[in-house]
């Protein structure tokens, strides 16, 4: 009799979209032909005079002391990124590598389990491919999620997808990414010229049938001199940073953080009680939108990573197909999943 089949308490896997960082350059609408002489963005410090605004306690409710206090002026020093005033677009530029081996652990401690993990994961390419998960990858290039911010108010959007060979392009996909509704990644839009090809190809990336390397480029017109949004680093000792936000860059050029480009990619979630509402959230086994400050995907409903994917191996109880597609972009995310003691 052979012995119970567990979770392996080493297990670990590498992610298989990695993008880079996403670097900030400003030039005009109608130049984007000639856009590697565009300028680089960069971030300035600006110090401002605020004043108190934020809610009171009770106890400093009284108007005395609110007077006393809008006395004393809100001192702070930010980084901030705009466009020159000769410069009305940002373009945003980062390679995506796509990778094989989806499924296929980095670590694993226990020999049975990772052979069974493989041949379900085997089981699942078979039956489904990655058609379905890489086309929601590529509608989220197309659409410009990863821009955030700098998409809102945009008056018009272009992305272009390059997949590179020897260093130069080999195919490329435009896209007229405001035309595109970001809630409807899984939506099949084949009136969209070149979407279902992007798809196909990042398809062939995660499959490692072939070496799948993008080059992402937008360009957002946001009118001269306007503010763009770099990502905003994180300051565990503010008194020592002597900023009360700091912008991150990349060699002086103002850039988004690769992480936020991933997670904006990975935005693909709508087999959650509540997609209908709310869209697509990010892939993470919790379901977790700390935006939200709230998980989708409680253990208590058995729709979290790690209750689908233990009764998937351990049990054999197969999940419904939506959520097969979510085990495996969490595969596909990357992370440590052990059952350690």
């Amino acid at each position: 009799m052979s012995d119970k089949l567990t979770t392996a308490s080493v297990l670990a896997f590498e992610r298989k979209l990695d993008p880079s960082d996403a670097v900030f350059h400003a030039g005009r609408w109608d130049d984007r032909a000639q856009s590697h002489t565009w300028q680089p963005v960069t971030i300035q410090p600006k110090s401002v005079r605020g004043t108190i605004s934020n809610r009171l306690k009770a106890k400093d409710q009284d108007p005395a002391k609110l007077d006393a206090a809008i006395e004393n002026p809100n001192l702070q020093t930010v980084d901030v990124a705009a466009l020159p005033p000769q410069a009305d677009t940002l373009k945003v530029q980062f390679t995506l590598r796509v990778l094989g081996g989806a499924g296929t652990p980095s670590a694993c401690n226990s020999a049975a389990y990772q052979a069974k993990l493989l041949n379900t994961v085997q089981a699942y390419v078979q039956q489904h491919g990655f058609a379905e998960l890489a086309r929601r990858y590529a509608a989220n290039l197309a659409n410009g999620r990863f821009l955030w911010r700098n998409r809102v108010g945009a008056e018009s959007v272009q992305v272009i997808v390059e997949q590179l060979q020897d260093g130069q392009a080999a195919k490329s996909w435009p896209f007229d990414a405001l035309t595109l509704n970001t809630r409807a990644v899984g939506a099949i839009n084949s009136e969209v010229k070149g979407l279902e090809e992007l798809g196909q190809a990042i398809a062939r990336g995660l499959a490692g049938s072939t070496h799948v390397l993008l080059r992402v480029t937008a360009f957002v017109r946001q009118g001269a001199g306007q503010e763009v949004f770099p990502s905003q680093e994180l300051i565990l000792d503010k008194g020592s940073a002597g900023k009360s936000k700091t912008l991150y860059d990349v060699g002086g050029v103002a850039a988004i953080h690769s992480q936020k480009i991933g997670n904006a990619l990975r935005t693909i979630d709508t087999w959650y009680d509540g997609a209908d509402e709310l869209g697509p959230i990010a892939v993470e086994p919790y379901g977790s939108v700390t935006t939200q400050g709230k998980a989708y995907r409680q253990p208590k409903q058995k729709l979290d990573f790690y209750t689908l994917l233990d009764n998937w191996l351990l049990k054999d109880q197969v999940p419904p197909v939506e959520q097969q597609h979510f085990v495996m972009a969490v595969l596909i995310r990357g992370g440590v999943f052990g059952d350690a003691s």
